[in-house]
């Protein structure tokens, strides 16, 4: 009776220690794999850590967010897994995550990506840098830098003016510490991929460079917010190149003017001294006038045939345009078009004898 008393004891002692063991060796399977931090707030956060940020550092960032539920199994996790300096870069956490994964990410490097955006409304280089950097760590000045930077430019095919034509207006996923090298060679893959043999051999078949398409495309969308209207408006500028016409082009003065809010283009405007204007300079200007988006590059590719060369605003203020094969057709339009802004005081600082440019 009592050898079995004495089994039931040791059994159970046995047992005992068995389950405390199986709960420690559980909860440290829980805090290593599963969960070792909470948000407060059950979200994820995002955190930048630079470079010479160190393993407390980085904690005290996450404690501002997170409760820990084991700071000491925390702390054997970090020695066994040899965090010594956690990585630079952009971390973005779930609400609950476990210390194995924590640390390895830190460890490795093993970043969030972040999203660069920009659309065709980003005219100049300046801009465009603003807009890539924004959720970047490099700045936009060393962008603007290797976006003017002709020997940089050179082995990728651009140049100082043309060098926009290469950020096709998207949303990429990059890495926050991308460098300008790096980023460059992403968008020249993402510039491959867009100006595919499809497109080259369209842009071929018109006779233009996919620079070229670029350079029309920009200047097509700075025509008219009417996207109806912008099939026609590239085949007017087409027909133009082809047959070696002077574009004309208003949108091209706004850019030479650097004032991209002109109601009126004057025929003041018209003298400014720019490789943009296109009013004195014949062909295409040295580069685009903004990053012209994906569509409007295949409107270019694929516009219509048509024989227009001129094109007015409509004097209905309509967001419309009249468009002709012949200048005695566009100079009747295009005086009506004069009438009716003079009629209306569009703008009442220009000098009297300024007129307003009737378009093309």
């Amino acid at each position: 009776m009592r050898k079995r008393t004495l089994t039931y004891w040791i059994l159970g002692i046995l047992g005992g220690l068995f389950l405390i063991i199986a709960a420690f060796v559980g909860e440290q399977y829980y805090r290593w794999h599963v969960c070792n931090f909470v948000a407060r707030d059950g979200k994820p956060h995002s955190y930048a850590v630079y470079a010479g940020a160190t393993t407390d550092s980085v904690l005290n960032l996450l404690r501002q967010d997170y409760d820990i539920s084991a700071e000491s199994d925390l702390r054997i996790h970090i020695r066994i897994l040899l965090l010594h300096k956690p990585e630079q870069g952009f971390y973005r956490f779930p609400a609950e995550i476990g210390d194995r994964e924590l640390i390895e990410r830190l460890k490795y490097g093993y970043q969030t990506p972040v999203r660069i955006t920009w659309n065709h409304f980003v005219r100049t280089r300046e801009e465009l840098a603003g807009r890539v950097t924004r959720n970047l760590l490099m700045d936009s000045v060393t962008l603007l830098r290797h976006l003017e930077d002709e020997v940089f430019l050179a082995p990728y095919g651009f140049n100082k003016e043309t060098s926009r034509c290469l950020f096709i207006p998207n949303t990429y996923e990059v890495y926050w510490d991308i460098t300008p090298e790096q980023l460059f060679r992403r968008m020249e893959r993402e510039y491959r991929t867009f100006w595919n043999e499809e497109r080259c051999a369209k842009a071929d078949a018109l006779g233009l460079t996919p620079v070229e398409v670029a350079i029309i495309a920009s200047i097509v969308e700075g025509e008219s917010h009417n996207k109806n209207e912008l099939p026609l408006i590239a085949s007017l500028y087409l027909n133009r190149v082809h047959k070696g016409m002077h574009l004309q082009a208003c949108p091209t003065i706004k850019y030479a003017v650097g004032d991209f809010k002109l109601k009126r283009i004057l025929f003041s405007h018209l003298k400014i001294d720019s490789p943009y204007n296109t009013y004195q300079n014949p062909g295409l200007p040295p580069g685009p006038i903004r990053c012209p988006a994906p569509e409007t590059i295949d409107i270019v590719l694929n516009a219509p045939k048509t024989d227009y060369l001129f094109m007015c605003a409509s004097p209905e203020l309509n967001n419309t345009h009249i468009f002709s094969s012949s200048y005695s057709n566009h100079a009747a339009a295009a005086q009506k078009y004069r009438h009716t802004m003079d009629t209306i005081h569009w703008d009442s600082s220009p000098a009297a004898n300024d007129q307003t440019v009737n378009g093309l």
